[in-house]
């Protein structure tokens, strides 16, 4: 079987609309990966986004919503409400800490999160707690290869989330050999080819940081400038 789960040979219908065909498509290498299995879904493809108009128009399998700002209910309620496929709330774990962050995970819990996201900077003691207080898998992201992640994982941490910029294929890959089945969603990088070397690496899933809006907007204008037709992405 190829890596997306098809049959070798075997046609795939796609149904669309005439409007809605226009959207962002997660790169192809993506679907290489094994995914992971979360309340029976299988996810391979994450969206990192929190802008509403492009959550509602790629085909990402989920979306992990985290931002720089402390984490606040009303934006995950704006999130889910938007979404239609499986989202990843952030929860704080950097400028937001303690208690706080235990309600916002049970709230995000309540609101339809598929899963809490917490910071790198996040004590093992809230992990353990958090991991207590919500029945939705809690994701530690991992920002380098000095973190502790035995430690993390005895805390009850269920996924992984590495973001090491360029050093991630290598923080995969030093963590999959350490722990053979822990489940990992990992940054893929700009191109093709440091998507597929961060899946080689290890990584289940992959998150994917889609052009802004001002970059959509600026090809659309230009073509529209040229009396051109709409054009594809």
């Amino acid at each position: 079987m190829k890596g997306d789960g098809v049959m070798p040979g075997q046609n795939v219908p796609e149904v669309q609309g005439y409007l809605r065909k226009f959207m962002l498509k997660v790169p192809e290498p993506i679907y290489r990966c094994s995914g992971i299995k979360i309340f029976g879904k299988r996810i391979k493809s994450v969206l990192f986004s929190t802008d509403v108009s492009i959550i509602r128009n790629t085909n990402a399998d989920a979306v992990i919503a985290v931002y720089p700002f402390t984490p606040q209910p009303v934006i995950t309620q704006a999130l889910m409400i938007a979404a239609d496929v499986p989202v990843f709330v952030g929860v704080g774990g950097g400028l937001t800490q303690g208690t706080r962050v235990l309600n916002l995970g049970l709230h995000a819990e309540f609101q339809g999160a598929l899963g809490v996201v917490v910071n790198a900077p996040t004590s093992n003691e809230v992990i353990r707690e958090l991991c207590g207080e919500v029945d939705i898998p809690v994701v530690v992201t991992v920002v380098g290869d000095d973190d502790d992640i035995a430690a993390r994982l005895e805390s009850g941490a269920q996924i992984l989330n590495i973001s090491a910029a360029a050093k991630t294929p290598e923080v995969v890959a030093a963590i999959r050999r350490a722990f053979p089945e822990v489940p990992i969603i990992a940054t893929g990088g700009p191109t093709d080819e440091s998507i597929i070397k961060t899946i080689e690496a290890g990584a289940n899933a992959i998150t994917w940081t889609p052009p802004s809006n001002g970059e959509i907007f600026a090809d659309i204008m230009e073509a529209y400038r040229r009396h051109e037709p709409h054009p594809d992405f």
